[in-house]
């Protein structure tokens, strides 16, 4: 089944219709066209990129970002959505238009009105978006100036997104049961550290067992040393007790710098999105965060914590 991007003009009713399948489930794709973090790794078709300066995602609220050029300041233009009706996971209206960095709207372009309807089926999603124009003179405008080519590569850019974060997902949970287990942290030599675990423990590798970083799609921003792709991303070894112990090469060349006491957490895995938000505020109250929750290159919603007792945490949500 493609995934291709079909547009359909409908000039009686000054409308284009956009229609796009996704490889991966409603909730992912939802997130992917409401939170920034994610919008701002796919809505621009190269060699452009998205910015967000603000977004506020509830009826009355706004996104406003900038279209960034590859020389920043010259080939760069702002816009923003600001939304009418939100519907959770299914609909979106929003009327979309060009501005200023203030979210002035710049009446030189069109103004248009989006209504985006979600619908899933187990693994894959289908968008389906209905573009209004108030003349057809300024649909004919937008299409002029590429909006169907660069709105097809900005939905590429997505799939790419969505196929490489839901594969590492489904890869490193094979089950949606909340668990707790122990993390480590190693400067280079988790191997080393585990294959002695599993002879001491009798154990067994489960999950994923040993993951290399070369074994994963990392995201372009992640830069590494060719020798380094050999080192361990993730390991998982279940001991006595069906125990697991988790860990991940974390040498200085990468940026890391190990000391006893940060180099173990408690990681929690929690059953939904909601439940790990209520972890992370509950348990960082007076406490300091050193990564606060986002959703990571390898598929997880996660955060890293010191709690005001010294202990340190990860929250882990994969669904």
């Amino acid at each position: 089944m493609t995934n291709e991007a079909v547009f359909t003009k409908d000039l009686q009713n000054k409308k284009l219709n956009v229609v796009r399948a996704f490889d991966a489930p409603l909730d992912l794709v939802w997130r992917a066209w409401t939170e920034s973090e994610m919008l701002d790794q796919w809505w621009a078709p190269e060699p452009y990129r998205a910015e967000t300066k603000e977004m506020d995602f509830r009826e009355g609220g706004r996104w406003l970002y900038q279209m960034v050029g590859p020389e920043h300041t010259e080939h760069s233009s702002w816009c923003k959505e600001e939304f009418k009706t939100i519907v959770i996971p299914q609909r979106i209206t929003n009327e979309v238009s060009f501005c200023d960095e203030e979210g002035l709207t710049d009446t030189d372009f069109p103004v248009m009105n989006w209504e985006k309807n979600f619908t899933g089926e187990r693994e894959r999603t289908t968008v389906n978006i209905d573009i209004y124009f108030n003349q057809l003179t300024d649909l004919e405008k937008i299409v002029g100036m590429g909006f169907q080519e660069g709105f097809t590569a900005g939905l590429s850019n997505l799939d790419d997104y969505l196929a490489a974060g839901f594969k590492l997902r489904k890869q490193m949970k094979t089950s949606n049961a909340p668990r707790v287990t122990t993390y480590l942290n190693f400067p280079g030599n988790t191997e080393e550290a585990f294959l002695f675990y599993k002879d001491v423990f009798r154990g067994e590798f489960t999950g994923k067992k040993l993951t290399r970083f070369s074994d994963i799609e990392l995201p372009a921003e992640v830069q590494m040393k060719e020798e380094d792709k050999k080192l361990i991303i993730h390991a998982e070894l279940t001991i006595m007790g069906g125990h697991v112990l988790m860990a991940t090469d974390a040498p200085e060349s990468m940026g890391f710098k190990l000391n006893t006491g940060n180099n173990m957490h408690i990681n929690v895995e929690p059953e939904s999105r909601e439940e790990t938000e209520r972890l992370f505020n509950e348990l960082s109250a007076g406490g300091k965060v050193s990564m606060p929750l986002s959703d990571m290159f390898f598929g997880a919603y996660f955060a890293e914590l010191t709690d005001k007792f010294g202990i340190n945490w990860m929250l882990t949500y994969q669904s």
